[in-house]
Parts: C-alpha cells; sequence; structure tokens
C-alpha cells in the first residue's frame, strides 16, 4: 500500500506524499496575527514529513473569527505576519495551505479551555453576523441577519483574502464551507430559512458558496489549487445529505474548484455523530466517485495501515489528520517505516539519529 507516499499533482502544485495536516485552531492569536507558536505549531509538522500543512480557520474579515484569539487575514499586516510561516513549511519541503473562513454565528466565542460559550462586547466579543436572527444555541450570542448588500461585502471579503493569501506566499486555499460556520449556514436547509435569493430551493441555498467561489477564483492563480470543506452530511433527517454533497460538488468542479475536502456536521446542537475510527470515510469516497473530483479524508485517522488502505481502495486522494498530529507531529516519518517504507518520507539531517 504504497500509495500513501505517492506525490500528488492538482494544478501546478505537487504534494510529495498524500498526508495532509488539517485545519485545528489554536486560539492563540492577536488581532488575527498569527504568532511565534503559530510558525513553532505549523513548521513542526512540515518538518515532521506532512505534504501538506493548512492553517486553521482564518477569517475573511474580524468579525468572522470564532474567537477573540483566532488567525485572520483580513489586512495587509496579517499578510506581512504570515510570510515567514508561509516561507518555513515550503523550506521544510511542504505545501502552505490557509483555509478561509467566517463563522457567522458561530462567532465570539470563547477558547475551549475558557468555556466555548459567547463572549460578551465588554470582555472583548462583538455582535456576530448570520444567514438569519437565530442563535445556534442558548449560549452563543444572537446573530444579525445579513442583508443582500452585507453578503455581498462578506463574498468580497473572501476574494480580498484570497488575493492577500497569494501575497503571503499560500500555495493552497480551502473555503470553508463546513461545521455550521457562515457558508454551512447557508447551504444547510436546518438553518437557511431566508425567502429571498439566498434560501428556499437548493441553487439558492448554494448561492452563496458558488458566488464566492467565481470570485475566489478570479482572483486566485490558476496554478494554485482551490478547495472547499464541506459538512457533507448533517447526520439527520431534513438535512444535507451526501446526495447534495455530489450535486454540490459536480457544481463546484466546473466553477474551477480542484478538491472537496469531506468532513460532516456541525450546523445544529444536539445531532448525535455516530463518530469512530474512518468515520467519515464514506463520504469522500461517495463523492469522488459520483462527482468525479478528488477528495480528501478527514476525521479519526491515526493509524498508518488506516491512512494507507484509504488511498489504496481509492476512497480519498489525500488523508488530513487533526488531533493525531498534535499527539506525534513526525507522523508521516513514522508511518513510513510502520508500513515498512523508510525513506519514503524524507527525515531532516539534523533529527536522522533519532530514527
Amino acid at each position: 500500500m504504497a500509495e500513501l507516499f505517492d506525490p500528488l499533482t492538482l494544478c501546478g502544485v505537487t504534494l510529495r506524499n498524500r498526508i495532509g495536516v488539517s485545519p485545528m485552531c489554536q486560539y492563540s492569536a492577536t488581532d488575527g496575527l498569527p504568532s511565534n507558536w503559530h510558525l513553532t505549531h505549523l513548521a513542526a509538522r512540515a518538518y515532521g514529513g506532512a505534504a501538506l500543512v493548512i492553517t486553521e480557520a482564518t477569517a475573511v474579515e474580524a468579525r468572522g473569527r470564532i474567537s477573540p484569539g483566532d488567525t485572520g487575514i483580513w489586512s495587509d499586516s496579517h499578510v506581512e505576519a504570515w510570510k515567514p510561516i508561509t516561507q518555513i513549511i515550503r523550506d521544510a519541503g511542504a505545501v502552505p495551505g490557509i483555509q478561509l473562513a467566517h463563522a457567522g454565528r458561530k462567532a465570539s466565542t470563547a477558547a475551549p479551555w475558557d468555556g466555548g460559550k459567547g463572549v460578551a462586547d465588554a470582555d472583548g466579543g462583538w455582535e456576530p453576523v448570520g444567514v438569519t436572527d437565530e442563535p445556534f444555541a442558548s449560549d452563543y450570542r444572537t446573530p444579525h441577519a445579513l442583508t443582500i448588500d452585507e453578503i455581498k461585502q462578506i463574498q468580497l471579503a473572501f476574494r480580498d483574502a484570497a488575493l492577500r493569501a497569494d501575497a503571503a506566499g499560500f500555495d493552497w486555499i480551502e473555503i470553508h464551507a463546513a461545521h455550521g460556520y457562515l457558508i454551512n449556514t447557508f447551504l444547510s436547509p436546518l438553518t437557511n430559512t431566508r425567502t429571498d435569493e439566498y434560501g428556499g430551493s437548493f441553487e439558492n441555498r448554494a448561492r452563496f458558496l458558488t458566488e464566492t467561489v467565481q470570485l475566489i477564483r478570479e482572483a486566485w492563480p490558476a496554478a494554485k489549487p482551490l478547495t472547499v470543506r464541506l459538512s457533507a452530511t448533517d447526520w439527520i433527517e431534513r438535512g444535507w445529505t451526501p446526495k447534495d454533497s455530489v450535486a454540490i460538488a459536480r457544481i463546484l468542479k466546473d466553477l474551477g474548484v480542484d478538491l472537496i475536502d469531506c468532513s460532516s456536521g456541525g450546523v445544529a446542537p444536539g445531532i448525535k455523530i455516530p463518530a469512530g475510527p474512518s468515520y467519515q470515510v464514506f463520504l469522500s469516497e461517495i463523492v469522488k466517485r459520483e462527482a468525479s473530483i478528488p477528495t480528501s479524508a478527514v476525521g479519526m485517522i491515526t493509524d498508518p495501515e488506516q491512512a494507507a488502505q484509504i488511498i489504496h481502495d481509492g476512497q480519498a486522494d489525500i488523508v488530513l489528520l487533526a488531533r493525531e498530529f498534535l499527539r506525534e507531529p513526525n507522523w508521516p516519518i513514522l508511518a513510513a517505516k510502520a508500513l515498512g517504507k523508510t525513506g519514503a518520507v524524507p527525515i531532516p539531517v539534523q533529527y536522522e539519529r533519532a530514527f
């Protein structure tokens, strides 16, 4: 099952293997600016052998942050702060990617270790915005329902963020359209109860995403991959389904999207998700097969043989690891050794004696 260590080329970018770092919020930025923590955290995974290192959810405007500690890319000062990070990822042989995000009604919340509840203005919070004025939960802040003009402004913020991402040295964009954040709430019939051209039918609910993709694709270099993370199912009747994900993936492919990152859930509280090893992999397999588009698989992928089997069986084109990379930055090096493919992942010469 050596395919896990095969290169993957999308557009003009080649990944050295099929292992990537999934976006993971660190809640450690100030005014959206990444710090030495982010540089060290991301560089360690790149030197550990990952082919793709995607930043945490990075807000396209200040009110689009999940928490006051989230990173952003809404100003030129953010571009300068990201430049040394993208450079060190590239120096380590990995591709620097950025997840462009807007938290929507899940914005202005505390870091998990501070309770994760809504943050008041007096404590550094702000009024969030949403597809409607319904809050995510009782301990979250009530959002302001976006007008059409405000929707257009946020879409332009995504475009401008893509331009800044290019200037900062990123070579891969992932648009965050999952986990109950702004774009996901437009897609899902559970949360989108609008009656204008951004609500109602599948086409209308998809409009925010498709228009945003078009704006970004025009601004983002053609040689650099543009990808989208979907919650490929809401895990509840009357919600977004894998069939919907196939339908939107086909549309996105025609608009110039190069890969769909298949996650799930998060759009509403109280939904039971059957989490377990590889529990979301069937979603990446369905979308890859039925929409004829490359996909990534994510979610409780921890074991080298498990990851290799996913790629070998054609269920996804790349696996993205999250918590496992928090536990072990050198996971790709160790995975190659465990699978009898020592040498398939480069080891920094300074570390060779440890392996």
